[in-house]
């Protein structure tokens, strides 16, 4: 994989005009009022966000002339041999920096989870179960709670500690069907404790979720979820 932004043609469109002149870019804000111009404005900011997060500073005349040999259809300044060193370098410190920043996450979630359910545990209604896992009841419900090897079906919205919502069936005007057997720890539980027909909170902490890895972009390593369930079904 290429681990070098794939911004091929846009960088060339945004520098067009630049790369064929041969000239340094003028020193005032060039004019937004053709398409070509208005496009290219768009471009370079796009490819300049993109830089911003890169792990190795970006020299300005470095990418200037790079764009300029490529236009031009011009010879490589670095050998085929060096440029891939350069990308395997930069691959790594890309991983490296990856690394750091899932680190820095995992850390302050985990202080963050910790913090909150510490203070939450004493809130109004909140029981706090030996697992960890705290349960508030919204609307009692009737009828049996689901076991073990049960299929239910819910309405629920989840979501993170700062209210952030990364699923909801109620967003889908559709609720979801789960067999307790399937699902993470904190839900298994959790729905075990619910009766149909009744509405339910849930703070799951994140060694009964997705703990240290996560799950997808959504939810991040050592996040504490949330959750409003509503309980329509118990299925045998």
């Amino acid at each position: 994989m290429n681990p070098i932004p794939r911004r091929a043609a846009a960088l060339a469109a945004a520098l067009l005009l630049l790369a064929c002149a041969g000239e340094s870019p003028a020193p005032r804000p060039p004019e937004l009022s053709r398409f070509e111009q208005k496009i290219s404005y768009l471009f370079g900011r796009e490819i300049g966000q993109g830089l911003r997060e890169s792990p190795v500073p970006v020299d300005l005349e470095a990418f200037q002339q790079g764009l300029r040999d490529a236009m031009s259809q011009s010879a490589s300044r670095l050998g085929a041999e060096e440029e891939q060193q350069v990308r395997i370098a930069f691959s790594a410190k890309m991983q490296e920096e990856q690394s750091r920043r899932l680190t820095a996450l995992a850390e302050k979630n985990a202080r963050e989870e910790a913090e909150f359910l510490e203070r939450n545990r004493s809130a109004p209604g909140v029981v706090t179960t030996e697992s960890g896992l705290q349960i508030q009841v919204l609307r009692e419900g009737s009828g049996n709670e689901p076991k073990a090897g049960d299929r239910v079906r819910v309405h629920y919205r989840g979501s993170l500690l700062d209210g952030t919502e990364f699923d909801s069936s109620y967003a889908r005007e559709e609720p979801a069907v789960f067999e307790l057997a399937g699902v993470i720890p904190g839900w298994s539980e959790g729905l075990q404790r619910m009766k149909p027909g009744g509405k339910y909170r849930l703070w799951i902490p994140s060694r009964l979720a997705y703990g240290a890895e996560g799950a997808g972009r959504a939810i991040g390593p050592n996040a504490l979820l949330v959750f409003e369930v509503e309980p329509i079904e118990v299925l045998h």
